[in-house]
């Protein structure tokens, strides 16, 4: 996702952050990003379950929700955030902003997901490599490893996103590194430098490459590598025109980066008991089986029945590339600084 403005809303409240988590006692504030959905049928569940109404802000990418959690801490503008993603957890973490709270359907989790009794994992989903099949019918075969997309046979062929303005493309960079390493021989730094001498492309965000220079998308692009997830194919197949029994792309498993996303209660608030409820909530199968549908990643719970697109198209890669959090936060900058001088130069 790209940055985009603060609803009016959300930036009123900030001015006013005394009144604005206040609300009633019937209600919960969430802050989240834009890609976040709560279905009617979920809200009314959670509704008839605790007599609770949600509100829901919405402040852009994930990288805008923190902000404004963080310019409003100890004084929040909601009850609960969601949208903490691994690429920004160890900055939620330091910033003091959450409330401790473990939720009793925590042990339902996938094993891996959770982070300490600050955030609760309630999705996930794999920055992976996309390929567009009709691309490598005859001759040559689609890449199956991060190297391939340097070598001459596949020049002039991928896209990827600007790691300072996308998140998948930040996903990405942070998979490089956590295969090629930081130092020692072969880093990930000569493997950027070898994409950008085999013509590698650089988006600025995720529509601009899926949409604009895939060639995937069937929107006239011409690259048929792109950077994207291992939920797009069957994104492909729900949104088809015409009906589809294969998705036009596929997946390749190797390098694929895992985003967790979290939620946890904001210090600060003074409807903390209607927050839990919320958390627990987020977790129980009446939101969790909306979750692939609506945003198009895996529900945290393991064991929540996925739709039969997911199970037919989805791929949910065996060993996934991951950072320490801690680490993302302490590289981060000088990682985006480092890229853009290799391949923007």
């Amino acid at each position: 996702m790209t940055g985009r403005a603060v609803p009016a809303l959300l930036l009123a409240c900030s001015l006013a952050a005394a009144s604005c988590a206040g609300g009633s006692d019937d209600t919960v504030v969430l802050l989240t990003h834009e890609s976040f959905v709560l279905t009617e049928e979920a809200a009314e569940a959670f509704r008839a379950e605790t007599g609770l109404s949600v509100e829901v802000l919405k402040a852009g990418d994930a990288g805008a929700v923190l902000n404004q959690a963080i310019l409003t801490a100890g004084n929040p503008v909601a009850d609960v955030i969601f949208g903490i993603d691994t690429t920004f957890l160890s900055r939620a973490l330091d910033a003091d902003l959450l409330v401790p709270y473990e939720s009793p359907a925590l042990g339902t989790v996938v094993p891996g997901l959770a982070a300490g009794p600050l955030v609760t994992p309630i999705t996930f989903g794999d920055v992976c490599l996309n390929y567009d099949r009709a691309a490598f019918d005859d001759g040559l075969p689609p890449p199956s490893r991060l190297e391939d997309l340097a070598d001459p046979a596949y020049r002039d062929m991928t896209v990827v996103q600007d790691p300072a303005t996308s998140s998948p493309g930040l996903s990405f960079l942070l998979a490089t590194i956590a295969r090629f390493g930081d130092e020692g021989g072969y880093t990930w730094r000569d493997y950027w430098a070898d994409l950008a001498a085999n013509g590698v492309e650089v988006a600025s965000g995720w529509e601009d490459a899926y949409y604009g220079s895939f060639s995937g998308s069937g929107s006239g692009g011409t690259r048929p590598i792109v950077v994207s997830y291992a939920s797009s194919p069957p994104a492909e197949v729900l949104f088809a025109e015409t009906p589809l029994t294969e998705a036009p792309t596929a997946i390749v498993t190797d390098g694929c980066f895992r985003q967790v996303e979290y939620a946890g209660i904001l210090q600060g608030t003074d409807r903390e008991v209607n927050a839990r409820l919320l958390v627990d909530f987020l977790l129980s199968p009446e939101f969790q089986e909306d979750v692939p549908l609506t945003m198009f990643v895996f529900p945290a719970v393991a064991g929540t029945p996925l739709p039969p697109e997911f199970i037919e198209h989805a791929v949910v890669p065996d060993a996934p590339l991951a950072l320490d959090p801690e680490a993302i936060e302490t590289g981060r900058e000088a990682w985006i600084e480092q890229w853009a001088q290799i391949v923007l130069r």
